[in-house]
């Protein structure tokens, strides 16, 4: 059994304003930050992933007495934790700061396994997806933001 976490399915657009990547693969970055980059923008993504693996096995000396593993039950399980952060700046301004976390984990028996990279693209996928829906969600902010990019703050005085 795959479990995947619950993650809204919205499909991809571009942000509202554009912005380059200061740090991150471009292959790596959530779907909206891929459909916005732009090299000549003041506005800069900076997009990091981690990745950690974790996996229960029932003890060998076990599972081998164990009728049900030979008829396929679960012996094991693994799992793939992705954490990532997203910071979007104009110059030492920051527009925006997301983070997301996401698990994806799957049962195996002595007959299946699924792979670490499987497990890996889900738990990318899924945080990326995380990321996205976060920064759809603040998009208006954002663009009023991104709007005023490149351009000094201005103090207003009260007389």
């Amino acid at each position: 059994m795959f479990i995947e976490p619950k993650v809204v399915d919205v499909p991809a657009h571009p942000l509202p304003f554009k912005g380059r990547l200061a740090e991150g693969d471009p292959s790596d970055v959530p779907p909206s930050v891929a459909m916005s980059l732009s090299s000549n923008s003041p506005v800069t993504f900076t997009y990091r992933e981690e990745l950690t693996h974790d996996d229960y096995h029932v003890p060998l000396g076990i599972s081998v007495f164990d009728p049900g593993a030979w008829i396929g039950d679960p012996v094991g399980d693994f799992g793939v934790t992705a954490f990532a952060s997203l910071t979007i700046s104009d110059g030492d301004r920051v527009l925006g700061d997301y983070t997301a976390k996401e698990h994806v984990s799957q049962s195996y028996s002595f007959y299946a396994q699924p792979t670490h990279k499987q497990l890996e693209d889900a738990a990318r996928a899924a945080v990326r997806q995380r990321i996205d829906q976060k920064l759809y969600s603040d998009a208006t902010r954002l663009a009023e933001l991104a709007a005023s990019s490149g351009k000094p703050a201005t103090a207003h005085a009260g007389r």
